[in-house]
């Protein structure tokens, strides 16, 4: 039995325990591919990740993600928690304000601002492209849809290496009150190949100028408390869409509210470039005790 580093992290948190659960072991240069999927279907959470050194020389760290079931190239909060894990272990030091991180996506790009508690972290999201849109635009769509009015802009497929359904709804209240219907969700995710549906309203509070709930049926949950990937998507639909609107430059997003998570993530859009970032808080910073395999 070896001694790891484990981190275990609070994603986009905007109060303690608000955010989205990763699991980080740190010096996982020795751990097959094998190792890292047995300890992550142990973990059980929605991803662990692995930091390893780089290969890439442009990399600042490498980092291999995994959920219970299968290793993935890239996803939002796994990004963003394993560069805080780099930081908080005085593994790298950014360079121009940068981390690069190398993943199975290839070499990104994540902007640090500020440092310590105050810190926030951006990644720059995958480019998007609208697939199809219009409230006809799939025949399971009003079912997944059903007890919400619809917002400003109409609903959207979206691809930006995972595809969303993007829905905007009339308002604050009608979003958080919504007892979506998963099965009819899940139906339209199987028949479109997507992830399910991301449902978003815009708001007045001072806090947050967007309220999200990501249900990625399509990937077996049924709702998630803050999503890197899915807002990246909400953010570039909204500046294609309103390129002149009060969102078009960048927002703040509230998440997780109605499954007792309370997610905060901030939209940084510039010129044609999509931002998605928040903060993270280490909550658990000690030892693994693991055996590797043969």
């Amino acid at each position: 039995m070896t001694s790891f580093r484990y981190m275990h992290l609070d994603v986009f948190t905007a109060s303690l325990g608000g955010g989205n659960h990763l699991g980080v072991v740190v010096n996982a240069q020795d751990w097959s591919a094998e190792d890292m999927q047995r300890f992550a279907r142990w973990t059980n959470l929605v991803e662990t990740t692995f930091l390893l050194p780089p290969q890439d020389p442009k990399a600042s760290y490498r980092v291999r993600m995994f959920t219970p079931h299968k290793e993935i190239p890239f996803a939002g909060h796994p990004s963003i928690g394993s560069a805080h894990a780099v930081l908080e272990c005085d593994l790298v030091e950014p360079r121009d304000g940068l981390l690069w991180q190398e993943c199975g996506a290839g070499t990104l790009p994540i902007r640090v601002h500020g440092s310590g508690a105050e810190r926030e972290l951006s990644l720059l999201s995958p480019a998007q492209h609208i697939v199809n849109s219009g409230h006809d635009a799939h025949p399971l769509l009003s079912a997944a849809l059903l007890g919400v009015g619809s917002g400003r802009l109409p609903p959207a497929l979206v691809d930006g290496g995972r595809r969303w359904w993007l829905a905007e709804v009339s308002d604050e209240a009608s979003l958080r009150a919504w007892k979506p219907d998963h099965a009819a969700i899940g139906a339209l995710a199987r028949a479109s190949d997507s992830m399910g549906l991301c449902a978003f309203a815009r708001s007045t509070n001072a806090d947050y100028q967007l309220v999200v709930r990501a249900l990625p049926a399509g990937a077996g949950i049924v709702e998630d408390p803050a999503s890197g990937a899915a807002n990246g998507s909400i953010a570039a639909y909204i500046a294609q869409t309103e390129p002149n609107g009060e969102l078009a430059r960048g927002y703040q997003v509230s998440q997780g509210r109605e499954i007792g998570h309370d997610a905060r993530l901030v939209a940084l859009i510039d010129g044609g470039s999509v931002w998605i970032g928040g903060r993270t808080h280490t909550v658990i910073n000690g030892s693994l005790d693991w055996t590797l395999q043969d």
